[in-house]
């Protein structure tokens, strides 16, 4: 019996072909480095137990599906998506749900004419719209005397008021500035009060409160005066915020 022994050199070029090589006989040991690429790789093949912990590197991901490489021009739209940890689990939230309220409406009024006797401040009111005001939003609704929220929301609300006396119902006096605000459009209730002793020179005092505005068609403010002295006078001035009125829109109600 004659044995017969091969080597490289006795096989013809592309000899072996897959039926001759058994089943796993080809062991990591046979392959040489750097030779496996993307082609040998079947679609779906190489899943996350086959990837080491921490190997993907930023580096490794594809601009168009994480980066911070762009830069957002503009205040993102409500619809817009963000990604949050919520106690280790990524979940997406929309820019909504998390931007800040910030001041939405800041409207101020004014008296613009020196106004005597008791009552309702009903008349020669304006929005200011002196130099450099800077007025945020939609403006408060004037309507005898009643002033309209343009949004629901937690309204800071500050009323400044100046007297003045020229003295011909006594050398001094008192005056008070007051707020009220109604709930349902129909009773109001005494929230603030601003109380002034008036000489012959110039006075003034300030009220405030923070109303909730749940309803805009139903939670209102306006404001009263009232002078103890026939000789004084609330001031008001088309150019100066003499007696004034702020409303400051501070959060979402």
């Amino acid at each position: 019996m004659s044995i017969i022994t091969l080597n490289t050199r006795s096989l013809p070029d592309s000899a072996v072909t897959t039926a001759k090589i058994a089943a796993d006989a080809i062991t990591d040991a046979k392959i040489a480095d750097d030779v496996v690429g993307t082609e040998h790789l079947t679609a779906g093949e190489v899943d996350a137990t086959a990837l080491g912990a921490d190997s993907v590197t930023a580096a490794k991901i594809n601009n168009d599906i994480i980066s911070g490489s762009t830069e957002l021009a503009s205040e993102p739209a409500d619809t817009d998506e963000f990604l949050v940890s919520d106690a280790g689990t990524l979940k997406r939230i929309d820019y909504s749900l998390i931007k800040g309220g910030g001041i939405t409406v800041a409207d101020q009024w004014r008296l613009t004419a020196n106004s005597s006797g008791n009552g309702d401040i009903n008349s020669n009111l304006e929005r200011n719209d002196g130099t450099s005001v800077g007025l945020i939003g939609s403006a408060m609704t004037l309507s005898s005397a009643i002033f309209t929220f343009p949004a629901t929301g937690i309204y800071y609300v500050r009323a400044k008021f100046s007297c003045e006396s020229d003295g011909s119902g006594g050398n001094d006096g008192n005056a008070t500035g007051t707020m009220y605000v109604t709930t349902d459009n129909s009773s109001y209730t005494q929230v603030a009060d601003a109380r002034m002793r008036v000489d012959n020179t110039h006075s003034c005092a300030t009220l405030s409160h923070l109303v909730d505005v749940t309803d805009t068609s139903n939670v209102k403010v306006y404001f009263k005066k009232e002078n103890f002295n026939t000789g004084t006078v609330f001031r008001g001035n088309t150019s100066l915020n003499l007696t004034e009125f702020l409303f400051l829109r501070l959060g979402d109600t």
